[in-house]
């Protein structure tokens, strides 16, 4: 299968080769749904597919901690909550491999030590392009700020909403699912623990 540069939704991504054998399994579940994949609007499909998946899930070569890796301890004497809250995210559930479409709230309380916000919505990222299930992206997203901030306390919440319930299955849409993680004082402090929940709007 021959790559063309000319895809709209492909601008700015690298030109990769489409293995033979990822084409062909595309063109067989084109085959299997009901369609035909020689037809005009199907032909480029495979390789479309082929190349949205290296990018909803370009999480596998990439070390979300690694992020965390370069942090700041000049912060004025600050020893106060450090809270990014609604980063959108995008996953993909590895059931069904349908979409997680979410938000997530990411808070820790700093010990000596603070790390640049956007590295926590890298982290985030880094992790939903993989695979996942919900509860589990929680857990690893702030055990890497755990392990590698060595903070007083983490705090993540995050919501979303499943394509695996709300366009199969059950189909109920509208319904959000919600998991947390909570570490250090926000686990075992009851009043840190409010706080920090009534920061991220909970």
């Amino acid at each position: 299968m021959t790559d063309t540069p000319d895809d709209g939704d492909l601008v700015g991504l690298p030109e990769t080769a489409v293995p033979a054998d990822v084409a062909e399994a595309v063109r067989t579940l084109i085959r299997w749904a009901g369609d035909d994949p020689d037809r005009e609007g199907l032909l480029d499909t495979p390789r479309r597919v082929a190349k949205a998946w290296k990018e909803y899930a370009k999480g596998y070569g990439e070390d979300p901690a690694a992020h965390l890796a370069r942090t700041f301890e000049e912060v004025g004497g600050y020893d106060e909550i450090v809270l990014l809250r609604d980063i959108p995210f995008q996953s993909h559930c590895e059931h069904h491999l349908a979409p997680i479409i979410g938000k997530a709230a990411i808070a820790y309380l700093p010990d000596h030590k603070v790390v640049g916000i956007s590295k926590l919505a890298r982290v985030l990222h880094g992790f939903a392009r993989r695979l996942q299930v919900q509860e589990r992206l929680t857990a690893q997203v702030a055990d890497a700020i755990w392990d590698h901030l060595q903070p007083k306390g983490v705090a993540v919440v995050i919501e979303a909403s499943h394509a695996c319930m709300t366009a199969r299955g059950v189909q109920t849409p509208g319904v959000m699912m919600t998991t947390s993680r909570m570490m250090g004082t926000f686990r075992e402090d009851e009043r840190s623990r409010r706080e920090v929940l009534a920061l991220m709007g909970y």
